[in-house]
């Protein structure tokens, strides 16, 4: 199957520690639900929750995944984050560099 075949998907999450964000990337990536991950931050963020204005210091999680996982890591994830109710934005990749896109695409199908 071709990475055409296998659409691939960006995956972003963020948590409150440099740690649980490690700790979701090594495990999605050990489990094979995404082909890598990268943690950033901290980032600032602004939100409104709970009827307040929040600001919070957090650390994305950015996972390499295709369409076909992407179910699965989303239920890996809920079940692992530390948030009741966490991001997580699934984006299409569009376009990307053919052997990169069908790597992702073995490393996820071989789980």
């Amino acid at each position: 199957m071709t990475s055409v075949e296998r659409p691939v998907l960006t995956v972003l999450t963020t948590v409150d520690s440099a740690d649980a964000a490690q700790a979701l990337a090594r495990l999605a990536v050990e489990a094979r639900l995404a082909a890598c991950a990268q943690v950033s931050g901290p980032v600032t963020s602004v939100y409104r929750w709970k009827g307040a204005v929040e600001t919070a210091q957090e650390w994305q999680v950015l996972f390499k995944t295709t369409e076909d996982a992407y179910a699965a890591l989303e239920a890996r994830l809920t079940a692992e984050h530390p948030y009741d109710t966490p991001e997580i934005i699934a984006t299409p990749v569009v376009r990307g560099a053919a052997g990169y896109l069908a790597w992702v695409g073995a490393e996820v199908e071989a789980r």
